[in-house]
């Protein structure tokens, strides 16, 4: 175990936290997976969607297309939401890749988002399926809650759009 842990450490890894008793994994708090995590104008949304695609497939998950921006502070609120709030962290994490899409006056990706039904508001999601066929789209106002997401109304989106297993 040392020896793995040195070469980690050498190659710039990080190791799942251990207990000196014995090599388990600690339970951790389940994190969203993205294939794309940052709103940016330069990055091509079609070719993220191809690799989003080729993520999400093999690991049986549907894509969460997450469309806003750095300007949108809605979009903010959803992105800690869903790295705060353990419960929505962990189904994001299970059923999930999320795929970022800019909008914004950089770069407002119409031949992309041309493809999608219109969007109302930011943030706005799409649910795809593994293999990037749209199934829904989501006005997220709809998740919301005062000035915040709406835990249970969010866990049933989530739910209801999870792949069936």
């Amino acid at each position: 175990m040392k020896s793995l842990v040195a070469l980690a450490l050498v190659a710039g890894l990080s190791l799942p936290a251990v207990s000196p008793a014995d090599d388990t994994q600690s339970s951790a708090v389940a994190k969203p997976v993205y294939s794309v995590e940052k709103y940016d104008p330069q990055r091509d949304a079609a070719e993220d969607l191809k690799a989003t695609i080729a993520q999400a497939q093999p690991a049986g998950k549907r894509i969460l297309m997450q469309v806003g921006g750095d300007w949108c502070g809605w979009c903010h609120l959803m992105n800690k939401y869903f790295h705060e709030n353990e419960k929505v962290a962990a189904a994001l994490s299970k059923d999930f890749i999320i795929q970022k899409v800019n909008y914004s006056e950089d770069n407002r990706n119409p031949e992309f988002l041309g493809k999608y039904p219109a969007i109302k508001g930011y943030p706005h999601i799409f649910v795809l399926e593994s293999d990037g066929t749209l199934l829904h789209s989501q006005n997220t106002a709809d998740l919301e809650e005062g000035k915040g997401y709406n835990e249970r109304v969010m866990l049933e989106f989530l739910a209801k759009w999870a792949p069936k297993k």
